[in-house]
């Protein structure tokens, strides 16, 4: 990797890339406790639209800084996928306390910011 001095930071993912179920349970209590809404991008190696959603969702979690951003992989955590009744790759979905709020399935990235938001400013509506 050639490096141009100030990338090395940069390179970190804000995205959590979760193998179990076990660390979903963890992140969304996590989430919960602290009043964080969550963004899952329920992806497959095997699906290129999803694969290309990647980046896209990467420059979102460094954007939404106050929104976490997850990453399941549906072949790996089989579990939360069918939990979520995710049918179709790559699907979003925006929780909050636990619950889910909204879902989008495809790789539309405007539409995908536009839900972001969308939540965003309903939330800020809430807290005035």
């Amino acid at each position: 990797m050639q490096g141009n001095g100030n990338g090395a930071q940069l390179m970190k993912s804000r995205v959590a890339r979760l193998n179990s179920e076990k660390s979903w349970d963890l992140f969304i209590t996590q989430a919960t406790n602290q009043g964080c809404p969550v963004v899952v991008h329920f992806t497959a190696a095997w699906c290129m639209p999803s694969v290309a959603m990647n980046h896209f969702f990467e420059e979102l979690a460094s954007t939404y800084q106050d929104i976490l951003f997850l990453s399941v992989d549906v072949d790996e955590v089989k579990v939360v996928a069918s939990k979520m009744e995710i049918k179709a790759m790559p699907t979003f979905i925006l929780m909050k306390e636990g619950a889910l709020v909204d879902k989008l399935v495809g790789a539309n990235p405007q539409a995908i910011r536009k839900m972001i938001n969308g939540f965003i400013h309903s939330v800020r509506l809430h807290k005035n």
